[in-house]
């Protein structure tokens, strides 16, 4: 820990701060948690660019909006050093090394997705993306599910999407309506809970950007906030009209954009929120990929830097490229500008919010904490995660189907499937194995079993 009375560092011109968006984007492992220590480590312990309360202040701001909280979180750092540019850079370049790496491996999966080994490879890894996503049941609902109320929703929210067949949408609607009922009646039922750490709360002497630190830029203005939305609008309103115009409101690259559009207005929680509705949008209405190729998807995006809701531009390359939306000598380039189409719909509402809401925060600067209907948002939402894992799971446990009695449901389990997902689930809960750690084995052990003929 650095001394308290270390002379201030040097200010960080806008080319320092570009190498290091730069390099984030592509280290950028181990999910928010993940992201955001070392956004904590290398901004306000190593490099000291910022305290650790306007750290923390921004954090707190970025856990209550919708949409990936660590690009969220460098965008308002970017923007705070380096004014609307900061933080346009400080964004995408937490996004584009990982857009450009799923568009290669998109390639490579609808390609050569037959070849044995690399079939062996993906085998090993769905059982394993079946207890991953029941981890993160796990995780939000210890966090979030504090009293029986909060349990109640997540239960009534299972129940909503798995028996009910209720849509995503819906369930989030009513979720924040009981929260704003009862945040009202009894408020205490509808206290957040805590979010991700960003280490401890340290003095670390001077920073660059301190305590009482006011730049110009972050002053709120009506007329700035107008601009900043109005620019956002015009460019989401822009290729929806243009694409509307001449492929058509039914095309696909159409509906995508309006798709991911929604999508990104409701991902309160994390990723893995999302998930649900993209499944049923992606995978049941539109038909975009399989319910496999989706677990496939969401295995790349744990196995890539960048946010995990960068799965939406796997499903964005799959969709184009099998659809050959741009003729049969296109394929490529049909489902790379698939993956950036939805890529950009995806996360335009994560800059507005930045752009736009940051001098407010910092007009304002105290902790913004979760309010009732985004508490009971959170909880419900432990119900369609625990939803989607069991979803996840009949697919790849039963990947014919099951049987229409006990005996022959059983006979048609798929038995390595099965062991693997087990011992997934074991090594994440039992032994803390680190997501990265136990796909990697996953995967090593699906092509062993494929290439013995095993599986």
């Amino acid at each position: 820990m650095r001394s308290t009375d270390a002379p201030a560092p040097a200010p960080v011109t806008f080319w320092q701060a570009f190498r290091f968006w730069l390099r984030l984007g592509f280290i950028s492992f181990g999910g928010p948690a993940g992201q955001i220590a070392i956004l904590h480590e290398e901004l306000v312990v190593r490099r000291r660019w910022l305290s650790e309360r306007r750290f923390l202040h921004a954090l707190n701001y970025c856990m209550v909006l919708p949409g990936p909280e660590a690009q969220q979180l460098a965008t308002y750092i970017g923007w705070l050093m380096h004014r609307s540019w900061g933080g346009i850079v400080a964004g995408t370049l937490f996004v584009l090394p990982s857009l450009a790496i799923l568009i290669g491996l998109s390639w490579v999966y609808v390609v050569f997705g037959q070849v044995p080994w690399v079939a062996g490879v993906f085998y090993g890894i769905k059982p394993a993306v079946a207890a991953i996503v029941l981890q993160a049941a796990h995780r939000i609902g210890t966090r979030a599910l504090r009293n029986g109320v909060l349990w109640g929703i997540a239960a009534a929210s299972f129940i909503g999407i798995a028996v009910l067949h209720l849509p995503f949408p819906l369930i989030l609607a009513v979720a924040a309506g009981l929260g704003v009922v009862g945040g009202r009646i009894a408020p205490a039922r509808f206290v957040a809970g805590g979010g991700h750490g960003s280490g401890a709360n340290t003095d670390i002497g001077p920073t660059v950007i301190d305590d009482h630190t006011r730049a110009a830029h972050t002053l709120f203005r009506w007329p700035r906030l107008l601009a900043v939305v109005g620019v956002a609008l015009a460019l989401w309103l822009l290729p929806m009209a243009w694409m509307t115009a001449q492929l058509g409101w039914s095309h696909t690259y159409t509906q995508m954009g309006w798709f991911f559009t929604k999508a990104a207005w409701m991902t309160f929680g994390g990723a893995y929120a999302v998930l649900p509705y993209v499944v049923q949008g992606a995978v049941d209405h539109f038909h975009w990929l399989s319910p496999l190729q989706m677990m496939d998807g969401l295995a790349l995006g744990e196995t890539t830097p960048g946010p995990l809701i960068m799965v939406v531009a796997f499903v964005g390359y799959v969709g184009a490229h099998t659809q050959a939306l741009l003729g049969p000598d296109a394929p490529f380039l049909a489902g790379a500008l698939g993956a950036a189409l939805v890529t950009w719909f995806t996360f335009l509402p994560s800059f507005l919010f930045i752009l736009a809401g940051g001098p407010l925060v910092e007009s304002s600067r105290h902790e913004v904490r979760l309010t009732a209907p985004l508490t009971a948002i959170t909880a419900a939402v432990v119900g369609v995660i625990l939803n989607l894992a069991l979803f996840f799971g009949a697919h790849v446990l039963w990947p014919q189907g099951t049987g229409h009695d006990l005996p022959s449901t059983w006979a048609q389990l798929d038995a390595p499937a099965a062991a693997l997902s087990a011992a997934a689930a074991l090594a994440l809960f039992r032994y803390k194995r680190s997501v990265m750690e136990v796909i990697g084995a996953a995967a090593l052990i699906g092509l062993l079993l494929r290439l013995s003929g095993l599986a």
